[in-house]
């Protein structure tokens, strides 16, 4: 499937209709998905209609947007209204919201095609879309491997050319971990640039909706059709939305000197020898683009997995209190009194990773244990917020690597809680600190599976890390390969 850019130009020139390119989509999502299973619902009919009002636009005269007819996913954690929005959870396996979130309306005012709601881990809980309460997404670069989580659906559908751009969420590397596995291009933006209304919350203080692209420009247009403050969201940033597609210059000389810091806690024990190869020679190649390159110290870097899963648990606990059978969602059969059908609602309607959250959650927020849990783990995030201030005083843009290793056979960690966790070490304190982050391909491992670069950039300057991220992509073609499911 074309890019962005070239299916807008083959729509103006009335070289192909919305409806040829929706359907070439759909058509390839029926081939692949008994194989893949990216999406939890496919939307064939309303993206259609979508695509013939795109293209009745066209035949007015109309002038249309470049994601006007572009078949879009959506991680089934934003609300559709009209469209099933169930978290892959049984929780919500009924749940058909009355509204748009408002990204989602974005879109569609912009003339995208959204063709279905793609697969995540429950409730956005995972590194790895096992932990969906209805199928397991496989990579398409080796289908017996994970695509990364809990964005998984996305990026695999992304990867495999089943749309074209996609929708994810991040709360502690859940965009660009998935974009590393499969090979794609993924950006979690800064805390609040982009609106959370409608958006089913696992971690409020973390959560962060952001595309996936095949190419960087696909996903900075993506980005720009999403962004901008919302009045609906009480933690929306109102600022000024640059042009991010004027912003993709290959030369990273463009803009004066450039000033790149490698932070060294992410190297040496615990990283893929491949990995810190593929990564390194990144580094070389920014450098032979012209970046000055600095090695940069954040000695709290380590300690971004601990604190987060203190924080994003106790908000998962507070969160998800109000799945109690009685607001909305799934019920369990009536019992003998309320209590007994909230207890088995509850454990039979969320899956064994979410009640573990929850109850390390809400472990962490009871009495006694407050002070020492999450209290000394947002002072951790705060240092670790300071950590990336003090790098910035030298330093433009930091890179490490996106994920400690290539994609993992599905159920390899399913039994060990700790070692799922530790896939989102490079990317949990880039959330923690509410920065922005993007995963780009920079490589491949000896079983052809996919690397990514992490670049990391200051709040709201989104513009500066696409540019790098787009010079260092045009300057290799590690974004021209396609997976084996091709």
């Amino acid at each position: 499937m074309a890019s962005i850019r070239e299916l807008h130009e083959h729509l103006v020139k009335k070289e192909r209709s919305a409806v040829e390119i929706t359907q070439e989509a759909l058509d390839r999502i029926q081939a692949l998905e008994p194989k893949l299973h990216s999406f939890l619902h496919i939307t064939a009919q309303k993206a259609l209609e979508q695509a013939r009002a795109v293209d009745a636009k066209i035949a007015a005269g109309e002038e249309i947007g470049l994601l006007a007819g572009i078949p879009i996913g959506v991680k089934d954690n934003m609300c559709t209204k009209g469209i099933p929005t169930t978290c892959a959870s049984r929780m919500l396996e009924n749940f058909v919201p009355p509204y748009e979130s408002s990204v989602t309306q974005k879109l569609l005012d912009a003339g995208a095609v959204v063709v279905g709601k793609t697969n995540l881990d429950e409730f956005a809980m995972g590194s790895s879309t096992e932990s969906s309460a209805y199928q397991v997404t496989a990579n398409p670069w080796d289908l017996s491997r994970v695509p990364g989580g809990s964005s998984g659906g996305s990026a695999a559908a992304v990867a495999a050319e089943e749309c074209v751009v996609a929708l994810g969420s991040d709360t502690g590397g859940s965009i660009r971990q998935p974009a590393s596995f499969c090979g794609v291009v993924g950006l979690k933006p800064t805390y609040g640039l982009v609106s959370r209304y409608g958006l089913v919350a696992y971690a409020s203080s973390l959560d962060q909706i952001g595309p996936f692209g095949r190419s960087v420009e696909d996903t900075a247009i993506l980005l720009k059709a999403i962004a901008g403050y919302d009045p609906q969201d009480s933690t929306s940033l109102k600022v000024e939305i640059p042009d991010y597609i004027a912003s993709l210059k290959p030369d990273l000389k463009a803009r004066g000197k450039l000033r790149i810091g490698v932070i060294k806690e992410t190297f040496g024990e615990g990283l893929d020898s491949v990995v810190e190869q593929a990564v390194t020679k990144a580094i070389e190649q920014l450098q032979g683009l012209g970046a000055e390159i600095h090695v940069i110290s954040c000695p709290n870097f380590r300690y971004g997995v601990p604190s987060y899963y203190i924080i994003a648990p106790s908000e998962a606990s507070a969160n998800l209190a109000r799945y109690d059978g009685v607001k909305y969602g799934w019920r369990a059969p009536e019992g003998d009194n309320l209590l007994s059908m909230y207890m088995r609602t509850r454990a039979s309607g969320f899956g064994a990773e979410v009640k573990r959250r929850i109850m390390i959650g809400t472990y962490a927020l009871s009495a006694g244990y407050y002070d020492a849990y999450y209290i000394k783990a947002q002072k951790v995030r705060t240092l670790i917020k300071q950590d990336f201030d003090n790098a910035f005083k030298n330093v433009d843009v930091l890179v490490s690597p996106t994920a400690p290793t290539t994609a993992f056979k599905a159920g390899e960690k399913t039994a060990d809680p700790i070692s799922m966790y530790l896939n989102d070490l490079m990317t949990i304190p880039v959330n923690l600190a509410g920065l922005p982050g993007i995963s780009v391909p920079c490589g491949f491992d000896e079983q052809g599976l996919p690397i990514g670069l992490q670049l990391i950039g200051k709040v709201l300057r989104e513009d500066q890390l696409l540019q790098v991220a787009y010079a260092y992509e045009q300057s290799t073609s590690w974004h021209l390969n396609q997976p084996k499911i091709s």
